[in-house]
């Protein structure tokens, strides 16, 4: 298949003797251009957009967290805490009690979740890059951290000691309430907000941080019992073989997350949306690459009496279809190239300068992968390859005749 390429190449680069034909090629590699530049420039804005979306999220996830399949509470006694921490591959080891408590404050309400945390947390948890401002809490304090949300919904400061946040929690059992006093059915505690975090929307109005013993007398349960354990794994930990040994270790059945595993649907949203975006503009680009076909069939017409003279010399009409199937390979592989070029230098002066803003004080995110470049190139080369393919079956007997 020498031959019909370096036709190909001879078509490709020779002026054809029709000005139209000329014009026709150059629009048709334009297309390919932009096609290619678009493509890639989306996917990297998409893939911008989710990097940025999970930022938050995976911040506040643990790479490993374990809770009960059956019931709201584990039992970590000390030797099981001793065994999780001593365990291969495992750096930190935290455990957390969760629960929906109702909150008080100057006469303003909200239902949030306690969330009882150890002294461990911050080396599982980066805790400096949640706080928006005062400090963490104390360990066996009377502290909690709450979020940005509750306090603007509270309208509650840092550090109020004049006015406590009150924090209440069903009691444990089946009694009936006290209508006369139905605060009997509570426990309850008033606490000082040592800190306000600032995550998402979502989360800034849903949790309270506050000591793991403060969680426990709150709701009613002894000093083994949490609600999940959240690890801190080695960067070169085997997971599979942790996720082994934890099944090992409880005799209760578990359900055991990595950190895409816990956030689970909104992978699966981002992903399903990536999909969709990419096969979107997929489909744009296939009309604009599609103006393809109809110039390679200009120059099968154009070049009427050259395939002739191609068959005379003995060239089959598999071997011409061919010098046109390469004619407009070889387009496509100019226009995806420089498409690709341009399309990075744009991804580039984004990241770099920021030109396309959200906020004024916030750039729309891109990221640049090699991943995309590689699905860029092979999707406007199918494309174009496809194209190419069904123009070049023009050449028929019935041409030559």
């Amino acid at each position: 298949m020498k031959y019909p390429l370096f036709i190909a190449k001879r078509y490709l680069f020779s002026k054809s003797t029709k000005n139209a034909v000329n014009i026709i090629s150059r629009i048709a590699v334009i297309a390919v251009i932009l096609g290619a530049m678009s493509l890639f420039i989306v996917l990297s804005g998409f893939s911008g957009l989710k990097d940025f979306a999970l930022e938050f999220t995976n911040v506040f996830d643990s790479d490993l967290k374990i809770t009960p399949a059956l019931g709201k509470t584990l039992e970590i006694s000390s030797e099981k805490y001793s065994k999780l921490s001593q365990m291969e591959g495992v750096t930190a080891v935290s455990m957390v009690l969760e629960e929906k408590v109702f909150i008080q404050y100057r006469g303003k309400n909200h239902i949030a979740f306690i969330k009882g945390v150890d002294s461990n947390y911050g080396k599982v948890t980066p805790i400096d890059s949640l706080l928006f401002v005062g400090e963490w809490l104390v360990s066996n304090s009377d502290e909690v951290v709450i979020g940005f949300g509750i306090s603007s919904k509270l309208s509650m400061p840092v550090r109020d000691y004049s006015n406590l946040l009150e924090i209440y929690a069903p009691k444990p059992g089946l009694g009936e309430i006290n209508a006369l006093d139905p605060t009997s059915a509570f426990n309850s505690k008033r606490v000082v907000a040592a800190g306000i975090y600032e995550i998402n929307d979502d989360l800034n109005s849903k949790y309270i941080f506050s000591d793991l013993q403060l969680a426990q007398n709150l709701l009613g349960l002894d000093s083994t019992k949490v609600s999940y354990v959240e690890f801190k794994l080695n960067p070169a930990a085997d997971e599979a073989k942790i996720k082994g040994n934890l099944k090992a270790l409880f005799s209760e059945e578990l359900i055991i997350k990595n950190r895409i595993q816990q956030n689970d649907a909104l992978y699966k949203m981002l992903n399903s949306e990536n999909l969709f975006t990419y096969l979107f503009v997929s489909l744009i680009a296939a009309i604009a690459i599609f103006n393809l076909a109809g110039t390679v069939i200009m120059i099968i017409l154009e070049k009427r009496k050259n395939i002739k003279t191609l068959y005379f010399l003995g060239l089959t009409i598999r071997e011409i279809r061919a010098v046109f199937f390469y004619n407009g390979l070889l387009m496509t592989l100019i226009g995806v190239s420089i498409g690709l070029f341009l399309g990075s230098i744009i991804v580039g002066l984004q990241l770099e300068y920021g030109l396309v803003p959200i906020t004024p004080s916030l750039a729309y995110p891109v990221k640049f992968r090699m991943i995309n470049l590689l699905i860029v190139f092979v999707t406007i080369l199918v494309l174009g390859g496809i194209a190419s393919k069904i123009a070049s079956l023009r050449v028929t007997e019935k041409l030559l005749s």
